[in-house]
């Protein structure tokens, strides 16, 4: 369950980041990278 509630963060971050400017490697490099961080945040809880 954390990982799907993960994922979706990390997404919806992506979208919002790295949508309009970034294209479309730039919305994945930034999803990784929330995706990382959020997997720090989702250990201490």
């Amino acid at each position: 369950m954390k990982k799907i509630v993960r994922a979706l963060l990390a997404g919806w971050g992506a979208k919002k980041i790295g949508g309009g400017r970034c294209g479309c490697i730039g919305t994945i490099i930034v999803f990784i990278i929330l995706y990382w961080l959020l997997g720090y945040v989702f250990q201490v809880f």
